[in-house]
């Protein structure tokens, strides 16, 4: 059985007051050219498919035509909600959209759904898991010590009775320890939130969502990772989607992740004010200056060069190591200036201006008199 595993589509999000519905259609659409390439089965989508609990209304309408399409293909599509979801919202319709091939997971009451999907080598359950926190499950298990989500999601697990004998796939969104986090997640990740990935051990593949980046965490538990970057935390990470190939029991899903080129990438850049404004993009970028004194209106006017830069900031040319004094400067006499020129020079990687210079001396003089 082949199966597309994604998450975190995070639909109507806005960074730095940019819209990103336009970025976030193209790469819908890159992703249905290439489920029409890979031809899956089903298709996984673990959880925050919204950003917000009240979606703008384009999120709507795009989630809506993307949902179309696959049931148009015939794709059966399994869906959950995420912490930045409201379950009320995701589970809207869903007996009727069961019909359509199209799953999404009911408001939790104690009990996941699941359901049976079948291929040459029989049959395997799909349960889906939404974002679960431990106050809500106390609710539905009141005769279960429950002080944190390791133990909220391993008493949810536990009560699925799931049969062990056969091929089992879970749907859930969830921090599992260790995983490497970006500045774009909500809430908490570590401490109380966290679970340990063997609480999935029982599953032939976790289908994970709500981390960023695309990581396994062992054999059987993945993160899908945004199809977007979010954040400037995430410039370097390689988004990606995963193709999965569950064969028959006992064996190892057999992943591939195919990369994911966005409309706009985002960026950091680095460099001189002039340098920067000699050149121009289109992508998402935060600025990093390396003048050592402040640039009027930089920010206004890098934006006709970059018309979606997110921020300027400042930063030395050269990245400072912890400026030492060796056994000979430190025998050595200097004047004050001289000292504090060295210095300059350490942590800007140039040395000053005339005027600074000038300024500098003015101070020495009349502190020193």
């Amino acid at each position: 059985m082949r199966f597309v595993h994604l998450a975190d589509l995070h639909l109507g999000r806005r960074v730095c007051g940019f819209s990103l519905i336009e970025d976030q259609k193209y790469i819908l659409d890159r992703i249905l050219d290439m489920i029409g390439e890979e031809k899956p089965d089903i298709v996984l989508i673990a959880g925050d498919v919204y950003d917000k609990l009240s979606p703008p209304a384009e999120a709507v309408t795009l989630l809506d035509s993307f949902l179309t399409e696959l049931s148009r293909r015939g794709i059966e599509t399994f869906i959950i909600s995420g912490n930045h979801d409201s379950p009320e919202r995701i589970a809207f319709g869903a007996d009727l959209m069961n019909k359509s091939g199209i799953h999404f997971s009911p408001v939790y009451d104690g009990k996941a759904a699941h359901f049976t999907v079948t291929d040459e080598y029989g049959e395997a359950d799909i349960y889906l898991l939404p974002y679960l926190r431990a106050a809500e499950a106390r609710r539905f298990f009141p005769d279960e010590d429950i002080p944190d989500t390791a133990a909220a999601v391993s008493a949810a697990i536990r009560a699925m009775n799931m049969d062990k004998s056969r091929r089992n796939i879970i749907i859930s969104h969830q921090f599992v320890q260790g995983g490497e986090t970006s500045d774009s997640e909500r809430g908490a990740v570590g401490g109380t939130d966290g679970v340990p990935a063997d609480v999935y051990k029982d599953f032939d593949y976790a289908a994970l969502g709500h981390l960023h980046k695309p990581q396994a965490m062992s054999g059987n538990v993945r993160y899908g990772g945004t199809p977007l970057k979010y954040s400037v935390s995430e410039a370097e990470h390689k988004k990606s989607l995963a193709v999965c190939e569950l064969g028959e029991k006992g064996t190892p899903v057999k992943t591939v992740l195919r990369e994911l080129v966005p409309l706009r990438d985002m960026r950091m850049i680095k460099g001189s004010f002039e340098d920067i404004m000699s050149e121009s993009s289109d992508d998402f970028v935060q600025v990093m200056l390396t003048d050592t004194e402040r640039i009027p209106d930089a920010q206004k006017r890098l934006r006709a060069q970059y018309p979606r830069i997110m921020a300027v900031k400042y930063i030395n040319e050269q990245e400072r190591e912890p400026i030492g004094i060796t056994e000979e400067s430190a025998v050595r006499t200097v004047s004050p200036f001289e000292l504090f020129e060295s210095f300059f020079l350490e942590a800007n990687g140039k040395k000053m201006t005339a005027e600074q210079s000038e300024h500098m001396r003015g101070l020495i003089d009349s502190i020193w008199g």
